[in-house]
């Protein structure tokens, strides 16, 4: 899990991955502290294994997080420290893709700042945002935050805002976006990249229309609209 550099943002469906979340004091990947992780272990495409731990932050939980995830500094008191955690997570996860919905802005940027701090190292896993996919495969949707996706598919809410459920909402959702691009595909509205594994969505250049990589620049594919 560990690499001198951090993973690449990958925008496709895999069958093995790792879904994870964190609860934080705050959420500045700045100055505030990770106080839960939680993590699925999904093999082809079915959950296996859990990994959840409450973290002590080493400072006061303020009433504002404790007001989103119901996290008291009581209830952290006797946990262990993040180093632990993480070192944990990362035996947990091991070299899986790491998913989970807006990890992109919010959850990696701590994790890449601890083990930073505690190993001199960074994450190195692929990841995949489901914030990203839902953009990419619900155009039009009216809201792309976790809530509105599970309340879109019908998805159970309990226990929201704690971070095994929200795994487990992340879980069922990325499932759905998977069902959500097989039929853009059949519809002819987006295409697979044959390199990568990325949708490639029409673009315009130069010359016209063409099938154009979302992994791009990482991945440079292009495709003949008439192909």
């Amino acid at each position: 899990m560990l690499a001198q550099q951090p993973g690449r943002n990958k925008k496709s469906f895999v069958e093995n991955y790792v879904v994870f979340d964190l609860e934080t004091t705050g959420l500045s990947s700045h100055y505030d502290k990770v106080i839960e992780i939680s993590a699925l272990k999904v093999r082809n495409h079915e959950v296996v294994e859990e990994f959840s731990s409450l973290v002590n932050p080493g400072q006061h939980i303020p009433e504002v997080a404790t007001d989103v995830n119901g996290i008291t500094d009581d209830m952290v008191s006797d946990a262990p420290g993040f180093r632990q955690v993480l070192q944990d997570f990362s035996a947990f996860a091991e070299e899986m893709v790491l998913v989970g919905h807006n990890i992109h802005r919010f959850d990696l940027p701590f994790l890449y700042r601890d083990a930073t701090e505690f190993w001199g190292q960074t994450i190195g896993n692929d990841y995949v945002d489901t914030l990203q996919m839902a953009r990419i495969c619900l155009p039009g949707q009216r809201g792309y935050g976790l809530g509105s996706l599970a309340g879109h598919y019908g998805i159970s809410t309990a226990g929201a805002h704690r971070a095994l459920a929200d795994c487990y909402m992340t879980q069922k959702v990325y499932e759905k976006l998977r069902g959500e691009q097989e039929q853009r595909v059949k519809e002819g509205l987006m295409r697979i990249c044959p390199q990568c594994g990325s949708p490639m969505v029409v673009r315009q250049g130069s010359m016209g229309g063409f099938w154009g990589c979302l992994s791009f620049p990482i991945c440079r594919c292009t495709m003949s609209i008439r192909t």
